[in-house]
């Protein structure tokens, strides 16, 4: 992850001194007396845009059934085993997550959930945040529990917003895996 962010602020870096080189070149051309204003351009695929988690569905395609947990297929979801996914009562949906991809400690998680009524409006969401803390964290604190790169870690996503259009009861949710990022 570092490297890739190494290599892409180089390109980034190159681009800006050969456009800065060629606006400051003698192109041989002759002094009118105005200065031409230096332009440092970038082409768009450069820099890719800022990446933000899509907002969740206004309405499920398809009706839920009472009690269902669906997992949004995402960037990260080949990288992670979700196991237990029960919605307890309306409020939350719990589970047990563990990461397939790498061992490394886990700098950044989240988990999202919407939560949907009978006819499949959407009325909440919520969501979970976990980071593993390695051997040189601050203070010498040192995460000793499970750990989501190791045998897993078991996971919350409380409702805490009320949004949509649906005023129902939540009977279903959705659950997403925005953010995960290892060393």
């Amino acid at each position: 992850m570092r490297h890739s962010i190494r290599i892409t602020t180089a390109a980034v870096l190159g681009a800006f001194a050969l456009a800065s080189l060629a606006g400051c070149s003698d192109s041989g051309a002759t002094d009118t007396g105005k200065a031409e204003p230096l332009v440092a351009t970038t082409s768009a695929a450069a820099l890719p845009p800022p990446r933000s988690a899509p907002s969740p569905a206004a309405t499920l395609s398809a009706p839920p059934k009472q009690g269902e947990v669906r997992v949004e297929e995402g960037p990260f979801t080949d990288r992670v085993r979700l196991t237990r996914l029960a919605l307890t009562g309306e409020s939350a949906v719990g589970g047990h997550l563990v990461i397939t991809s790498d061992v490394s400690d886990v700098l950044a998680l989240e988990l999202r959930a919407a939560y949907y009524d009978a006819e499949g409006r959407l009325i909440g969401t919520g969501s979970f945040e976990y980071q593993e803390e390695g051997h040189d964290a601050q203070g010498g604190e040192h995460h000793d529990g499970p750990r989501a790169a190791g045998e897993g870690i078991d996971f919350t996503v409380p409702a805490t917003k009320r949004t949509g259009t649906g005023t129902g009861t939540a009977i279903a949710a959705v659950l997403s895996v925005p953010v995960l990022v290892n060393e």
